[in-house]
């Protein structure tokens, strides 16, 4: 299994779709920076990334230090680093003001929006995807600001669009799991526009994504990711990518920004830290299934990583969640 997929199997991701919007020009959607509605948007969660969809039209996004970049039909957009920014019919239009506040659109999901001036009509869809800090640290770091590609140039785009058409519709019907349906999309979508963007040609993309789909560090890291536990050498690891350890060692700091064994400990602390959170295995099992032959080793591993030893992180992390889910059981 490559290690785009082992990620994503081991590291619990939460996507949702919030908006969906049809606007005429001149019309212009302000979305704040993805820390701020954080707690709006998933209650507890570490980072936020917003993305768009456009599903019908053209439009363009504006952000502080960018160049405004023009958007068409199935063009799908990412904000790696949660930027504020514009989404408007054409640019310097000044955003709609006095319209509904961001708390009250997220008290029904999605929530439809219908605004403009009444020209040229385009419709988009707004969704998020809530994870760990360190998963979007290893996913995202490298990458530009906006991330964009179109989905209508994937075997899959047709069917994710047809799909969100009707899991949208579903979402406001009275059948049960039309809100899960639409979740499980928007991480299907989320991830699509990660695999697109990580095998289009560009020679000058460094960070993990552009590692993955590199030969040589991308069959390095599938081995790193299938048999974390393993004692590798940077040796035995070259010799598993088909080249030499000069080569992989180069290649690998250049992409990813450190070494093949610095990695290697940054992967078990994140699948460690998947353990701790969502299993209820003592921590001598599960410093052996991430490597560790003892528990001292592990435990000064872990503490560098995260500040804080296993077991305590591990209850701080519990009462954490608790929070959120106690405060969504007391009625307004």
């Amino acid at each position: 299994m490559d290690a785009l997929s082992q990620t994503l199997r081991v590291v619990h991701l939460v996507g949702a779709i919030f908006i969906q919007g049809r606007f005429t020009a001149p019309w212009c959607y302000e979305s704040p920076p993805a820390d701020t509605v954080a707690p709006l948007l998933e209650p507890g969660a570490e980072r936020i990334v917003i993305f768009h969809l456009i599903t019908e039209g053209e439009c363009c996004v504006e952000m502080d230090g960018q160049p405004p970049m023009q958007l068409v039909a199935g063009d799908a957009i990412v904000f790696p680093h949660g930027d504020a920014h514009h989404m408007a019919s054409e640019p310097g239009v000044t955003p709609a003001r006095g319209g509904a506040k961001l708390d009250a659109i997220l008290a029904r999901r999605p929530r439809q929006i219908a605004y403009g001036g009444g020209g040229a009509a385009t419709r988009l869809v707004c969704g998020y995807l809530a994870c760990d800090a360190r998963l979007a640290r290893l996913l995202l770091t490298g990458l530009p600001p906006i991330v964009r590609v179109n989905v209508r140039d994937s075997a899959a785009g047709a069917w994710l669009e047809a799909s969100l058409r009707y899991a949208l519709a579903e979402a406001r019907s009275p059948r049960p799991g039309g809100a899960g349906v639409l979740a499980k999309l928007a991480e299907v979508l989320f991830i699509e526009v990660l695999r697109l963007y990580m095998n289009a040609p560009d020679t000058e993309r460094t960070g993990w994504l552009a590692g993955v789909g590199d030969r040589i560090v991308g069959k390095a890291l599938s081995e790193l990711h299938e048999r974390p536990a393993h004692a590798w050498t940077l040796e035995e690891l070259a010799r598993s990518a088909g080249t030499s350890r000069s080569v992989l060692a180069e290649r690998f700091q250049q992409l990813v920004g450190n070494s093949p064994i610095q990695y290697l400990t940054q992967w078990r602390m994140l699948l460690a830290a998947n353990l701790l959170t969502r299993s209820d295995a003592c921590l001598a099992q599960i410093a052996e299934d991430v490597g560790y032959q003892t528990d001292t080793a592990f435990s000064r591993a872990f503490r560098r990583e995260f500040g804080a030893p296993p077991a305590a992180w591990r209850r701080s992390r519990a009462q954490a969640r608790a929070v959120p889910q106690a405060a969504q059981t007391v009625e307004p």
